[in-house]
């Protein structure tokens, strides 16, 4: 194998650039020639390749998001539009793809596996939702910033005496709420995972407000049952007003746009440099992802097909230490 290409796809997350440069970097001491792929897969079936060059990725590995850009492509999404893609990296002479990204990227990483081209994934996802990775690239950051604005928004809170909903992303997975939650010392987490009554909810928030409490902050994941807006539209309509006033915030998308932390510019360092080791070695088909302190692959056919739940353990500390 001459030549490789890099793309990442999905949504951005804070460490793909040290991913990419990793990738490069660890391509070209390898006497590998390594192209980039812009747009995410709709780059590899308009056949938009650039080969890239030390230099090409210096000064990137602190900076969010990605230099390779992502996009939808729907086109990829069908069998003929992933032929179309696979001819133009062969037409480039491309023999193996990184794909850095997060569950949708690594279901499109395993249609090509499933086509006989030569694939290896790369765990990247502020959701924390990849099965194949206790951690993936961008949570780490992602997470620091849920955490700064929890710390803000409680000096907030407790001046005006208010209870605070904080929508958080993740999708269906609660990870970034769990986490954040607990380290922010919220007053109550809203998970997907775990069905929320509101009352119940309502009762947590007025016990601590009994007990003089000068705020509430309850964490909500974006994929719960009742996000942020819908619990204090329900608090609001069944007269569960609690003796706080109610605000709901919703952090969006600004926990992705974050300068990369130290643990996901090495997270995405590792990971980056061990996708190219693993193509190397013929290892394909693969997600490239860590467990405990150690660097593990997983087939990317269970890795579309996992489920990762999460840790009990953080699940009964976050009901045990809001008191």
């Amino acid at each position: 194998m001459k030549n490789i290409a890099v793309l990442t796809s999905g949504g951005d997350a804070p460490g793909m650039n040290a991913a990419i440069r990793a990738v490069v970097r660890t391509g070209l001491g390898s006497g590998l020639t390594v192209w980039g792929v812009y747009q995410g897969y709709s780059g590899l079936i308009e056949g938009s390749f650039k080969k890239l060059g030390a230099r090409d990725v210096g000064s990137i590995i602190q900076r969010g998001g990605t230099i390779l850009g992502s996009a939808r492509c729907m086109e990829f999404q069908t069998e003929e539009g992933r032929e179309l893609a696979i001819r133009r990296m062969k037409g480039a002479g491309i023999e193996g793809l990184v794909v850095i990204g997060g569950n949708g990227s690594q279901t499109g990483a395993n249609a090509l596996h499933q086509m006989g081209f030569p694939v290896v994934g790369v765990a990247s996802t502020i959701d924390n939702d990849l099965y194949g990775s206790d951690i993936t690239i961008g949570v780490d950051t992602a997470l620091n910033i849920a955490l700064d604005a929890l710390d803000n928004l409680k000096v907030t809170a407790s001046s005006h005496r208010r209870a605070l909903l904080v929508e958080v992303m993740g999708r269906k997975c609660g990870y970034l709420a769990l986490m954040a939650g607990i380290a922010g010392g919220a007053e109550a987490i809203v998970l997907p995972e775990i069905e929320v009554i509101p009352e119940q909810l309502a009762e947590r928030i007025q016990d601590g407000y009994e007990r003089g409490k000068p705020h509430a902050i309850v964490v909500v994941a974006e994929g719960a049952k009742y996000n942020a807006e819908a619990l204090c539209k329900y608090f609001e309509e069944h007269d569960l007003l609690l003796g706080y006033e109610f605000r709901s915030t919703v952090l969006g998308y600004v926990q992705r746009g974050g300068v990369p932390t130290c643990s996901d510019r090495l997270l995405g360092t590792r990971l980056g440099s061990e996708a190219v080791e693993q193509m190397i070695a013929g290892n394909t088909g693969v997600l490239v992802g860590v467990s405990g302190n150690s660097v593990i692959t997983t087939p990317l056919d269970e890795v579309v097909t996992g489920h990762k739940p999460l840790d009990p353990w953080f699940l009964k500390a976050a009901d045990m230490l809001a008191r």
